[in-house]
């Protein structure tokens, strides 16, 4: 018991840095948001990372996993993942990164919904109201006009998180099969070769003052999935997931500190209710199940 404890309290301080790397590189990607189309942006996170990440699969020596793959699947997970980085760029280009974090909240939500059309796993009622309850709370933050329609900025994020959750379910079941290392590798060296061929046509010089933003971009990504996959492989998921919301509290602090901006109350009060039903799945699935399997974490 008390193991089991320390390795979550462990795990917890991980994912908390994990959350907070990547705030950084999403701030870093804001920054270039006024001088870079969204697809270029979402080429050079790529391609900021990925020597990063070679070089850690050769300390590692975990090259090898990396051939052993279902290609097509991991071509897939990253066209879609281009879809759902070049629309949170846009986003997070018009709205404050709180903001953009509290809409993005829905995505453990879609995850359980798509958990139940894709994996066929069987969601309780109490769950599916969750769900609804969750959806009101991303229409609250998004602040319909009278006639219905939501801004562009905060319908992207939407696409954003719609996004997440399928890559996310392709992802448990690219665990059954895939490796982390080959899953991570893949991932950006796909994206980066797709977002670039894409942003050709527009791509712009890449300004001297940017390179730092770059590297920050570069680093900050590669330190949040090593974070965040090692507080996988020693906590509880069920544990761990309510750390993901701690982005909010990062999002807010990076945003006051560079851009001395906050969300409305409107705003605020919208993910409190996301986050809420957030928690309130993450609780029930972990009264529900007696343990967790790899397959279920594996993201």
């Amino acid at each position: 018991m008390t193991g089991g404890l320390s390795s979550n309290v462990k795990a917890g301080a991980v994912m908390l840095l994990g959350v907070g790397a990547f705030a950084f590189m999403d701030a870093g990607m804001k920054v270039l948001s006024s001088a870079y189309p969204p697809l270029q942006i979402a080429a050079l996170r790529c391609l900021a990372s990925l020597p990063l990440v070679v070089v850690w699969l050769g300390v590692r020596g975990e090259f090898r996993k990396v051939l052993r793959v279902r290609f097509g699947m991991q071509a897939l997970r990253a066209a879609i993942s281009i879809v759902t980085l070049t629309a949170f760029i846009y986003g997070v280009r018009r709205l404050p990164l709180s903001e953009a974090y509290a809409i993005f909240f829905v995505a453990p939500l879609l995850i359980t919904v798509f958990a139940a059309l894709i994996l066929g796993e069987r969601i309780e009622w109490q769950r599916w109201a969750a769900v609804a309850i969750g959806l009101a709370g991303v229409l609250i933050v998004l602040r319909p006009t009278g006639a219905g329609v939501a801004t562009p900025a905060g319908l992207a994020v939407v696409i954003c998180a719609v996004g997440y959750a399928l890559t996310a379910i392709m992802a448990r079941i690219l665990g059954r099969t895939d490796s982390t290392e080959s899953m991570v590798f893949w991932v950006l060296a796909l994206m980066g070769a797709g977002a670039t061929l894409l942003a050709l046509p527009q791509w712009r010089p890449i300004q001297p003052q940017h390179w730092i933003a770059i590297a920050i971009i570069g680093v900050s990504g590669c330190v949040g999935q090593w974070a965040i996959t090692e507080a996988f492989r020693f906590g509880e998921a069920s544990f761990l997931a309510p750390f993901e919301y701690s982005a909010l509290v990062w999002g807010l602090a990076i945003d006051w500190t560079l851009w001395q901006t906050l969300p409305g109350a409107r705003a605020l009060a919208g993910a409190a209710v996301i986050v809420a039903s957030g928690i309130y799945l993450i609780r029930r699935e972990r009264n529900t199940r007696t343990a967790v399997t790899p397959d279920a974490i594996c993201e």
